[in-house]
């Protein structure tokens, strides 16, 4: 069923603006035509051709008012939303797992970072965690990082899978939106046994594991084996805090 829809998404479609000051006339002229050959066609083939096409009519650079999108990832993310907006909800997830499956690597970046505003509902969950078993960092870190899609829909092990890699793949839990809210005694032993296997293996212990331990939780034996690490000098000095007090 298709729907007269031709709006993105509220949140993309705040971004939307700041795109189109940033092109210059060919690019908006181009940008126009495709959103316009977009409406007439609303399929995930014209889309995917369109998002591969952005690289060739836009100049790739960060987006004035839209922080952490550059302009081809931007356009890229609208052309997803414009698409998903003129098809009912009931068929959103299959037209986005076609069209992640189409996408390059950086397309799928694109779709990753827009995914909560294209499916606020959840239901492309499989596909995130199709997403989520990439070795790509960059991909990763689009899934993982800045967004609220996996606290909102993933169920506990699979949220905490995703922290885990991230801070495997050298990634900044800091930047995980909802790690606060999902601690508890089963993430307090996954990190600290992540903690143990980077001791054992003479790497250094991640940065912002602290971030994943819900500390008053610790066991009475916990604590105090941290704070004989971190008197060791085998935790960073981001610990410090964490421990003081405990």
């Amino acid at each position: 069923m298709i729907m007269d829809v031709t709006a993105p998404q509220p949140r993309l479609a705040e971004r939307n603006r700041p795109l189109e000051q940033l092109l210059d006339e060919s690019e908006r002229q181009w940008w126009q035509q495709a959103l316009e050959r977009l409406r007439q066609s609303p399929d995930a083939n014209t889309a995917a051709l369109l998002s591969s096409q952005c690289k060739r009519h836009l100049r790739d650079r960060a987006v004035p008012g839209a922080e952490g999108w550059s302009a081809i990832e931007l356009a890229r993310a609208l052309l997803l939303a414009h698409v998903v907006g003129l098809h009912h909800a009931v068929a959103r997830p299959a037209l986005l797992e076609q069209l992640f499956q189409f996408g390059d690597d950086q397309e799928k970046v694109a779709l990753l970072k827009a995914l909560d505003d294209l499916d606020s509902e959840g239901g492309c969950l499989e596909l995130a965690l199709l997403a989520g078993r990439t070795s790509n960092p960059q991909v990763f870190a689009a899934l993982a990082l800045d967004t609220p899609y996996a606290s909102r829909h993933y169920p506990e092990r699979a949220f905490h899978q995703l922290v885990l890699k991230a801070l495997g793949m050298g990634l900044d839990a800091a930047r995980v939106i909802g790690l606060a809210q999902r601690q508890g005694l089963a993430l307090n032993q996954l990190a600290l046994d992540l903690m143990d296997e980077q001791l054992a293996a003479g790497r250094p212990v991640s940065p912002s594991l602290p971030r994943l331990i819900a500390f008053g939780l610790l066991s009475p034996p916990q604590r105090e084996r941290l704070k004989g690490l971190y008197q060791q000098q085998r935790l960073p000095t981001e610990w410090r805090d964490h421990l003081a007090g405990n």
